[in-house]
């Protein structure tokens, strides 16, 4: 019997050398996703047919000697916010269930494909992507895989616990204000959320299109750069794709750490994280040597600017259904999504003429620093269901504080790979630490969270469903 390994590096190189086949790696994935997801409940839908036609491809062209692409045989899902050919994009929500089928796939998934790469479903995420934990009423409530009863995080928490259950290597999420970020840190996986504009977003329901960005998580960093490096290619057709030249990252993997300033962000960053959780990041900062702490300007204000944007371009995108299908919309956010469509029209003007000057601000800090680091989330997953968290003497709500250091970082555009850490306190559960660069240099992050990987300071950790 092959043993099939967990990294899409060391799959996509098994299948290039005819070790294993991609028909081999499908079928493996889609048996412990049948398996498993009973009690993860991280998929919405599997595409069993498609995998399978598209691992026979990968296979018929390594038997002709094609070039494979760099991802080829390796299976992946996608958040069901993204475009499948053939499916209804659902985007969490049971009013989407009426759309038509969507005609084309997602861009990044056409360039997944393109790689070699073998789509095996869709995954489960908060409504219309507004939440932190993934508690979906229609669809369920995604389970963390290192204990069910609690949170796998969101509003990418399919993605996440479908990478921490060893159902896929690589999946794709979108981040807003910490949806790739959260699930990532609560699950115990790597996540990127690129800087914004470096991937297209064409072909995905859009959350408030001023912030969203998408990106992969995965169970090594050398398969998060590849992912990566993937999807890195600029999309004349959105609008909000920056057209700047590609940067690999997977090459810069083996630079090391040597010349770059790294910091801990301090201030709002501490006060805001529990005791596990700066435990995380001091851990990572002696690893990496960083120099000083930091404080990264207007976190607060920024926190409130992204929320009031947040709420206000998500209640306006739903306005028509909002008026009419309420009661159909998601309990744990109808509200915020009214709310939003009722805010002042000031209120928004003003909170995106502070982000221009909060990005400048921003980028300053940058002139100093390479490389700062924070928790990704201010505690490790709670049982699902908690409404309140007290954190450092203060009561506040759960599902909306698991956000707290992870929105004014997103809110600038900053890239972030978050790292996957194991701290004391937690019970075993995770708790990453997010590794973050001046727009554009995703390649910094990745080298200082490589540093933090072959210290064995950072790394996935298997589970048994």
């Amino acid at each position: 019997m092959k043993v099939i390994t967990f990294d899409a590096a060391t799959m996509a190189a098994a299948v290039a050398a005819g070790e294993l086949s991609a028909r081999e790696l499908v079928d493996a994935s889609l048996s412990c996703i049948a398996a498993t997801d009973g009690q993860v409940n991280a998929f919405t839908e599997t595409t069993a047919a498609r995998a399978r036609a598209e691992a026979d491809a990968v296979d018929a062209q390594r038997a002709r000697g094609d070039t494979l692409g760099p991802l080829a045989g390796v299976p992946y899902a996608v958040k069901n916010l993204f475009d499948i050919e053939g499916l209804t994009t659902l985007a969490g929500s049971k009013v989407n269930q009426g759309l038509p089928a969507a005609s084309a796939d997602a861009v990044l998934i056409t360039q997944m494909k393109a790689a070699g790469a073998v789509l095996v479903g869709a995954l489960n995420m908060d409504e219309y992507a507004y939440g932190f934990t993934t508690e979906n009423t229609h669809y369920g409530p995604c389970h963390n895989p290192h204990d069910l009863t609690r949170v796998a995080g969101g509003s990418s928490g399919g993605s996440g616990a479908a990478v921490a259950a060893g159902q896929v290597p690589v999946t794709l999420g979108s981040d807003t204000n910490g949806s790739i970020r959260v699930p990532s840190s609560l699950c115990g996986v790597w996540g990127l959320k690129p800087t914004f504009g470096r991937l297209s977003r064409r072909g995905t329901y859009p959350f408030v299109h001023s912030i969203d960005h998408l990106g992969p998580m995965a169970s090594s960093l050398a398969g998060l750069g590849l992912a990566y490096d993937t999807l890195q290619q600029p999309d004349p057709l959105d609008p909000g794709s920056h057209a700047l030249r590609v940067q690999p990252v997977t090459s810069a993997l083996g630079k090391g750490i040597a010349g770059l300033r790294i910091g801990v962000l301090g201030g709002y960053f501490h006060d805001n994280a529990g005791p596990e959780a700066r435990a995380a990041v001091a851990l990572a900062g002696r690893t990496l040597g960083a120099q000083a702490e930091v404080t990264w300007p207007d976190a607060a204000l920024a926190r409130a600017a992204a929320f009031i944007i947040t709420a206000s371009e998500g209640g306006s995108l739903h306005l028509g259904d909002l008026r009419t299908r309420a009661d159909d919309f998601e309990p744990l956010s109808v509200d915020r999504f009214i709310a939003g469509a009722l805010q002042p029209v000031h209120w928004y003007l003003r909170a995106q003429r502070f982000r221009r000057v909060y990005r400048d601000k921003v980028n300053a800090l940058f002139k100093d620093w390479d490389v700062l680091l924070t928790p990704a989330t201010p505690v490790s997953a709670t049982v699902i269901g908690t409404e309140w968290l007290e954190l450092n003497g203060v009561r506040q709500p759960c599902r909306a504080a698991m956000g707290l250091l992870t929105q004014p970082i997103s809110f600038a555009g900053c890239p972030v790979v978050t790292a996957p850490l194991w701290p004391a306190g937690t019970g075993g559960m995770p708790l990453g630490v997010q590794v973050i660069a001046a727009p554009w240099r995703e390649d910094l992050a990745f080298r200082a969270s490589q540093v933090l990987a072959d210290a064995g300071v950072a790394h996935i950790q298997s589970v048994t469903l």
